[in-house]
């Protein structure tokens, strides 16, 4: 299965963009042997600023065709890591192509693009910068896939 980070800006060079290679890269080697991967990062950027109407449209033209769609909302569904690794194999295991994880912009994700996401998923009730939030979702995707692997990475 297929993962696309699909994310409302520019993630520059920097630490955060460091720490989100290195993630995605441990991803696509441990994934691979699952079925999972490769993982890869979508950019969209308003460059009017009209608004996260104009940024859920451009969202909805980078996710794959027949995609699941899972937005990152303060809203959505706080998770275990070894629950979101359950959740990421079932997708997986359904045969489902693609998975496309949605992160909006500084105002989040317009209201109807979140009803229209087959799952949401939240970091905890606080609000994350949303170029961490790349980070902290290819930290947990490696860590999914090391968990679905039974490897050592993942403590309980």
């Amino acid at each position: 299965m297929r993962i696309s980070i699909v994310a409302v800006g520019r993630l520059r060079a920097g630490p955060e963009k460091s720490l989100l290679d290195d993630y995605l890269n441990r991803f696509d080697r441990t994934g691979r042997a699952l079925g999972l991967g490769p993982a890869k990062v979508i950019e969209v950027e308003d460059k009017k600023n009209a608004g996260m109407g104009a940024e859920a449209a451009l969202l909805r033209k980078a996710l794959p065709k027949g995609a699941v769609i899972c937005t990152l909302d303060e809203r959505g569904r706080v998770m275990s890591s070894p629950d979101f690794a359950k959740k990421l194999g079932g997708w997986r295991d359904e045969g489902r192509q693609d998975l496309a994880l949605i992160i909006g912009g500084a105002d989040g994700i317009d209201p109807n693009l979140r009803a229209e996401a087959d799952f949401s998923l939240s970091f905890g009730s606080m609000v994350w910068p949303h170029m961490l939030v790349r980070v902290m979702l290819a930290e947990q995707l490696y860590r999914a896939a090391t968990i679905l692997s039974g490897g050592p990475y993942h403590r309980v």
